[in-house]
Order: structure tokens, then sequence, then C-alpha cells
């Protein structure tokens, strides 16, 4: 992780994006000097190593509080109960893979759209051959997160499905056997599923969908500007596509030009 560090280091020289003004969200977070990011385990994104929360994700959020002068804390949450969390101001944004989704954009103020994902069948790599498409896999029994795009994408296409707590939990239900196939995004897809990883039995075939991650404020909230405009120049620092490149995701990123 030296890579992130040095990015870290770096990007302390790009305080001072965003202004605070009177009654704004920036001034709260400047006040309190945290930023609160709810997060679930979600490789790729979010994750723990060595008792600290790393990935794409985590240590982009860290550089953005880091602008902002503020230190940052990770809490895990029930992401059925994201909105709940947000408007409580038990955590200050939700940013952990998180698809910008019409019932996420319209009840919170969402940044640009920083990656390109999409949700993913996850089967037996025994069984691949047969689930190659959505309605190969329709008697199937999935595992969903609940509240998540995979839980759309199952209720778009008729699966019948389990809802769990986290993405995890679905590959666990798979690989347990108790569920035939789980839908998961197809970033976290790469980086957990197949040879080399905790799950090297499983694989995922079908694309379900096309979608986009973004991060999540509180309604009205002057962040989701800040971070906008931090991406930008965060970008053309070369920051997010040193990131990228340290965990992976390189392919999946947005432009911030």
């Amino acid at each position: 992780m030296k890579k992130s560090i040095a990015i870290l280091l770096a990007v302390l020289l790009l305080s001072g994006l965003c202004a605070a003004h009177a009654e704004s969200d920036l001034e709260y977070i400047k006040g309190k000097g945290v930023l609160v990011v709810g997060i679930t385990d979600f490789a790729p994104m979010d994750y723990q190593q060595d008792g600290e929360w790393v990935g794409f994700d985590a240590d982009l959020a860290k550089a953005f509080a880091a602008s902002l002068d503020v230190k940052v804390e990770f809490v895990e949450i029930d992401w059925d109960n994201k909105l709940l969390e947000l408007d409580n101001k038990s955590i200050d944004c939700i940013w952990n893979g998180m698809t910008l989704r019409e019932e996420i954009m319209s009840a919170t103020a969402c940044s640009k759209a920083y990656a390109n994902n999409a949700q993913v069948i996850v089967v037996p790599e025994a069984k691949k051959d047969q689930y190659q498409t959505a309605e190969a896999a329709k008697g199937l029994q999935f595992a969903v997160e609940a509240g998540s795009a995979g839980q759309d994408e199952a209720d778009n296409h008729g699966f019948a499905y389990t809802p769990v707590n986290t993405q995890a939990d679905a590959l666990m239900e798979v690989k347990a056997g108790t569920s035939d196939a789980a839908i998961i995004d197809s970033l976290m897809a790469a980086a957990m599923v197949g040879e080399g990883t905790s799950f090297a039995d499983l694989t995922y075939t079908a694309a379900l969908n096309s979608e986009e991650y973004g991060v999540a404020f509180r309604k009205g909230s002057d962040l989701a500007e800040c971070l906008n405009q931090y991406f930008a120049t965060a970008w053309k620092e070369g920051v997010i596509q040193a990131l990228g490149e340290t965990y992976g995701v390189t392919a999946a990123l947005i432009p911030m030009e």
C-alpha cells in the first residue's frame, strides 16, 4: 500500500477546494472535524486490512477528507437502512460502490459518477455453462443484498431470491449451497470470485444491466459539489488513476475532466 500512502500525502496539497457557508453541510463537517463514511465490507472498494479500512473508495474518501482538513471515520451500515442512517446524521455520506439509482438520487445530493459497474450472476464454476444468460437462470434461487441494485435486478427479471445483509453473505450462500446463485456488483465479482480467492469454486456469468457509481450526501448538501470539485482536481493530478491501478479498477473509471 506504499503507493496509496504517497497519494494521500500528495492530496494534502489539494485542500481549500471548497469554502464553507452558513448552515452548510460542509460547515457542519468542518465544525466537528470528521467525515463519517457509511460503508459495507465490499472489496475492492472498502475492506479491512490489518485492522484498517482500505480499498479504492476508502482511500479516495481519506483523500477527500484530507482536502477538507478533517479526519475520516468509517462506519459499517446495514445497506437496507443507508438513507435512514444518512438522514439521522449517523453518517455523513454513503460511499461504498453505490449505484446511482433513482431512489437514491431523488432522496440525496449525489456526486458525479466516477466508475462504471454492472450486476452479474454468480454461480458454481461447475455449472457456469448452464447459466450464461438471464433467461437460463430463471429457475434458480438467488441470494441478493437487501436494498441493493442486485435486488432491483432480481425483481426486474422475476427471479426468486433471499435477501441477505451483504454481497459477501450472498456469495457465502452460493458457496454453502443454500442458494443456487447470487447477484453482485461486477467489480466485486472480479476481485472476490474465482482462482486465488476465497470463492475459487464460483464464477460470474451474465451481466444483467449497466450502471454507475457515485457518492450520496444529505439532500441539499453542499458537500456533493465539493466532492465534484475534488474529483476534477484529483483526476488532473493523477490521484484517481493511481488508486485505480492499485486496486485493479482502472478499466471501470469514468474520466473526471
